[in-house]
């Protein structure tokens, strides 16, 4: 990875997005791809997408999403503490002991989730955690000292933890569900820029809003953009790791390559010519079985527009929704490779129905 890359990388994950408030980060994403795109617009909610062939008829899209987990403050006691709610699939579990950044009107307020002494604590089942179990301290004694420092109903609150690399294999930190799939995307534009590669279809580079709150972002766009066929890309769990059961949840482990996952959602054709692709061009991936739903946008592209050929490529991922997710470098690299070599043998006007 160039140093451009791995900067653009440390930045775009580093901040802060959380879902309803992407905007600073789908800022920095759309500043780095503009060289490597024609044109590029957005979208009401800050969907942002870089544009290759704009005039285009045949339309692929490439899409990521840019959200991430977090908080909603929705209650102040008269003492300072303050009591939060989940925007997204957040964890209560996790929360205890965490640093936190408060996203108030008069800026970030730090903050940390307090918990009692082991010593002290009495007896509770801490896999049945909720809103009343854990609570915000930043420091005030009253409601009134919270609210002096910008802090109100409604402002959103997100980890404080950033991008960090384990044994030079892994990337951990908050958010790469999905941030890392931004990145991938944004590479993909990159590599087709500098080898200069000439696409024969319009390339639609999406970096969708809201999905960890039920693929709305993606929902929008995919009726703006209208494609052909959509590749989406976002992260799956390594079931390997401690806590899985693999008969229930499939085998896919990190450094083992790209997921490619069949669900209703995902087309036999495409998926298929991803396969030929990955065997032809020698990039290791994994297959995955998904039952009625992907739980990722693909399920958004699909079912949009009378029906659009879509399939999934995830990354495989320890530790989803916490502060500590693991993705390993390689597999970055292959979905990279693998969506570049998809692009490049398409051929415009291809017919993926399965009936003629």
């Amino acid at each position: 990875m160039n140093k451009k890359s791995k900067d653009f990388l440390y930045k775009y994950l580093n901040n802060e997005s959380p879902t309803g408030f992407e905007q600073s980060g789908q800022q920095i994403w759309l500043d780095y791809i503009k060289p490597f795109v024609d044109t590029y617009f957005t979208d009401t909610y800050g969907t942002a997408v870089g544009v290759i062939n704009p005039d285009a008829e045949y339309k692929v899209v490439i899409e990521a999403h840019s959200d991430e987990i977090s908080w909603f403050v929705n209650y102040i006691s008269k003492e300072g503490y303050i009591y939060v709610i989940r925007n997204g699939g957040s964890d209560f579990v996790i929360a205890p002991s965490k640093k936190v950044k408060i996203h108030g009107e008069k800026g970030v307020v730090p903050a940390v989730f307090g918990w009692p002494a082991i010593h002290v604590r009495e007896k509770r089942d801490e896999a049945k955690m909720d809103e009343e179990s854990v609570v915000l301290d930043c420091g005030a004694t009253s409601d009134e000292e919270v609210a002096k420092l910008g802090i109100k109903v409604g402002s959103v609150v997100t980890f404080d933890d950033q991008l960090t690399e384990l044994n030079g294999k892994y990337y951990t930190g908050r958010a790469l569900d999905n941030r890392i799939g931004g990145f991938v995307i944004a590479e993909v534009a990159r590599k087709l820029k500098e080898k200069k590669i000439k696409l024969p279809f319009g390339l639609y580079i999406t970096n969708a809003v809201q999905e960890e709150i039920g693929l709305r972002g993606a929902q929008m766009i995919a009726e703006k953009i209208k494609p052909n066929v959509a590749i989406v890309t976002d992260v799956t769990h390594d079931t390997t790791a401690p806590g899985y059961n693999k008969i229930k949840q499939g085998e896919q482990k990190c450094g083992k390559g790209p997921v490619l996952s069949f669900a209703p959602a995902i087309h036999h054709n495409v998926i298929n010519m991803l396969f030929d692709v990955a065997e032809k061009k020698k990039i290791p991936y994994q297959r995955a079985a998904l039952s009625r739903f992907s739980g990722t946008d693909a399920d958004a592209f699909a079912y949009s527009n009378e029906g659009v050929a879509t399939a999934l490529i995830s990354v495989p991922l320890k530790y989803m929704h916490t502060t500590v997710e693991m993705a390993h470098k390689d597999d970055v690299e292959n979905v990279i490779n693998l969506f570049y070599e998809f692009l490049v043998q398409l051929k415009s006007g291809h017919d993926f129905k399965y009936l003629h």
